[in-house]
């Protein structure tokens, strides 16, 4: 694994801000200070990320953008957004997959991505316990995905819980009570900040609240989120005999693959089974029956997101200003699958939340 500014900050016995001010050439450091630092580098081989040097030679009109994999559809369709929305400012994506390696994560979160002004980042392997990592970025930075608690960086997310929470309700609104939900993921009681926990626990907290007994028999876990896997989940569950009348999918990947198994089943959509995901990608709308979902918000995710880093990219990567957290609306859009129609509306019932942001301390 990479060295980190940490790791040179703790043999030379100084700060990693005195790293990163010797890295950068910043004048203001005493001459055996910066012989120490330098030793540490060249005795553990450092390398200085690219995007500082970046910024230091003159900005790039590139930023980037690192999402786990552009298979699953929301990530793609993100992409796509943050693209569009960093063209109206005159800036240019490069796009990084990670595969959802954690090694890989942090050698991001050290070097950024070569050539690029900043970044934009939705980890899937880091959490709460890595917050500290977060403290030695030194260039603009925006999260994405679930909220590192007291991590100091700006972060753009989505309500997983209280969106989760609408699906789920919208289905008990029409008579369903054995609500099946695929998706969970097999470590989230290690991750507890995972989207597939978030959405399992929304799941949860609208059966309680409708007085309908959990049964854990109903919850399948799938990983990863592709459509087979959904199909095969849903398969599973049809030759369980458990009795359902209603599936909620924690994507939409997940519920196209739900619905193919139900057809294949003979469970005629919505009649048997009502099936709503989670995503709105662009193809929901576009199956026989076409699937309800909810809509996160994507777009002003990457809207939001982008005007973030632009104004961090202008204050420079060692500003101090607050951390900033933002939570984009949703809406519940209804289909076929639920009993809508194949364009979809968003539900009367839905609990559009109204879009959140914070001033965080760091």
């Amino acid at each position: 694994m990479a060295v980190t500014m940490r790791e040179v900050a703790a043999v030379a016995r100084v700060s990693p801000k005195t790293v990163s001010n010797v890295v950068n050439d910043h004048p203001n450091v005493h001459p055996d200070t910066r012989a120490r630092v330098q030793q540490a580098i060249a005795e553990l081989g450092y390398r200085p990320n690219h995007s500082a040097r970046g910024l230091r030679s003159g900005r790039t009109g590139v930023i980037g953008l690192a999402v786990p994999e552009l298979r699953q559809a929301y990530f793609a369709e993100l992409a796509d957004a943050v693209i569009a929305a960093a063209a109206k400012r005159g800036l240019s994506v490069i796009v990084g997959q990670l595969g959802g390696d954690r090694e890989h994560e942090i050698e991001l979160l050290t070097h950024g991505l070569p050539q690029t002004d900043g970044l934009l980042f939705s980890p899937e392997r880091l959490g709460t316990e890595d917050r500290d990592l977060l403290a030695y970025v030194d260039f603009p930075l925006v999260m994405l995905g679930e909220w590192i608690f007291g991590g100091p960086t700006d972060h753009v997310t989505m309500h997983n819980v209280s969106a989760a929470r609408a699906a789920v309700e919208h289905l008990i609104s029409l008579g369903r009570r054995r609500i099946a939900v695929i998706g969970a993921h097999p470590d989230d009681e290690t991750r507890v900040m995972g989207p597939s926990n978030l959405r399992i626990q929304g799941y949860r907290e609208a059966l309680a609240a409708a007085g309908i007994e959990h049964d854990p028999r109903l919850e399948r876990v799938v990983a990863p989120w592709h459509p087979e896997d959904g199909a095969d989940a849903a398969r599973q569950l049809i030759e369980s005999g458990l009795e359902f009348d209603a599936i909620f999918t924690l994507t939409d990947s997940l519920g196209l693959g739900a619905l193919r198994a139900l057809g294949e089943a003979g469970r005629v959509v919505p009649d048997d089974v009502a099936v709503i995901g989670f995503d709105n990608i662009t193809i929901s709308h576009l199956t026989i029956p076409s699937l309800s979902s909810i809509d996160p918000g994507r777009s002003e995710i990457a809207e939001t997101a982008v005007g973030m880093l632009v104004e961090r990219i202008e204050w420079g990567a060692g500003s101090s200003r607050p951390a900033r957290l933002h939570k984009a609306a949703f809406d519940v859009i209804v289909r076929e699958s639920s009993g809508g129609t194949a364009s979809g509306t968003p539900a009367t019932s839905s609990r559009r939340s109204g879009a959140t942001a914070q001033t965080l301390s760091g």
